[in-house]
């Protein structure tokens, strides 16, 4: 017979939903998946500050050591319920190659192993090939997989929890552990926009906010994570939440690297370095978040292109509204200060460079370019709303 919520238990607590406590691997996932972000943005701080260096540098300590707690944790959990397991443990996970467990937890254990495969991989590109001149360089697009999977497991571990402890379609306020659930998936959302966010950062400089290619990437990207972890929400206003963490998460970074002092290893040095160069300030993601969740209480249970197409319109257009003349600011000497700091530039690039004259790159040649790039990113953003829409369908319905 298939498992139901009310045969799945939560806890052991589970008769006491106010006084129980989120399971430890999930807390363990969590923290393990911020570390790792916390030590991807402090590496790319690290080579626009410092250059190359060894592959022990504290950066890749963070990103590894959480790698290992994720699948440590994760794998534990599935040895445990499959050798040790009760039936209703059993019962709540699924069986991949003779181990049963939570599925999120297969998902940590096996980006946890793509992250320490990419480890020796990154060691040998650099000494092969020197510094990275691209974030997505092979070994890095290995380890994004797993940093992805490892997201996506703790998404899945708190959602499939949150499942089995509400009826599906309930948008009551919840207290206790529910209320721990509903943030703990917010949280996870979070740090998933916040990877993506990294992935796409080659794309989403200030010299190019005026520019299509940065609103084709974003439009193809944010909605996906955005309509995704709204869905499957049982937030009142979930997409705005994850994009609140980002923006919290990114800021607290900016704001905390140009306290370490730091100057540059390798050469040409064409800036003046002497402390952590951070990255720039988050994108106005909040904005788009706040849209889409505007649209979510709007069409409540609708599904289908016809969503996909309101909400991609809406993330466009919130967007555009929100970046275009915030770009704007970010060129004036205003923004040069600790707060936006677009004033820190890595000590590579140099002072023709569009960043450093503070100037928009101009991208869209040609009297309709941008017009008709714009419009490629409301189809990017329409099919990444779907493409958001059937994720988030599917993650409210997981249980196990």
């Amino acid at each position: 017979m298939a498992a139901t919520a009310e045969t799945l238990p939560l806890t052991r607590s589970a008769a006491t939903p106010g006084a129980a406590r989120l399971p430890w691997y999930l807390t363990a996932v969590l923290s393990s998946s911020a570390a790792i972000l916390v030590g991807l943005i402090w590496d790319i701080c690290w080579h626009r500050t410092i250059g190359r260096d060894t592959f022990w540098s504290p950066p890749h300590l963070a990103i590894y050591l959480g790698g290992v707690v994720a699948g440590l944790s994760s794998a534990l959990v599935i040895f445990r319920t499959t050798l040790r397991g009760s039936a209703a443990e059993k019962a709540e996970g699924v069986r991949v190659l003779g181990f049963t467990g939570p599925l999120g937890a297969f998902f940590c254990s096996w980006g946890a192993g793509a992250m320490l495969t990419s480890a020796p991989f990154d060691d040998w590109w650099h000494n092969a090939y020197g510094l990275d001149v691209k974030i997505l360089s092979p070994p890095h697009m290995v380890l994004a997989l797993g940093i992805n999977a490892i997201q996506m497991g703790a998404m899945l571990t708190a959602v499939a929890l949150q499942n089995r402890w509400e009826p599906a379609g309930e948008m009551h306020p919840a207290d206790g552990l529910r209320s721990r659930l509903r943030l703990a998936y917010a949280f996870s959302a979070g740090l998933l926009l916040t990877n993506v966010a990294i992935l796409t950062y080659e794309y989403a400089q200030r010299v190019l906010m005026h520019s299509s290619i940065f609103y084709q990437v974003a439009a193809a990207s944010f909605p996906l994570v955005l309509v995704a972890g709204a869905w499957a929400s049982r937030l009142r206003w979930p997409a705005t939440t994850a994009a609140a963490i980002y923006t919290a998460l990114w800021l607290a970074l900016v704001w905390i690297m140009p306290l370490f002092p730091a100057e540059p290893r390798l050469g040409p040095v064409r800036q003046p370095i002497t402390h952590m160069v951070p990255l720039q300030f988050p994108l106005l993601l909040i904005v788009p978040a706040l849209a889409i969740d505007l649209v979510r209480r709007r069409w409540k249970g609708g599904s289908g292109w016809t969503l996909a197409l309101a909400l991609g319109a809406a993330f466009l257009a919130a967007f555009l509204a929100a970046q275009w003349p915030f770009a704007n600011f970010l060129m004036t000497p205003a923004s040069r200060n600790r707060v936006f700091v677009t004033h820190e530039l890595p000590y590579f690039v140099s002072s023709a460079a569009a960043a450093s004259r503070n100037q928009f790159y101009a991208w869209d040649r040609g009297a309709f370019a941008l017009p008709r790039g714009l419009l490629l990113a409301l189809v990017l953003a329409v099919i990444s709303s779907r493409l958001g829409l059937l994720w988030g369908g599917w993650m409210s319905r997981v249980r196990r």
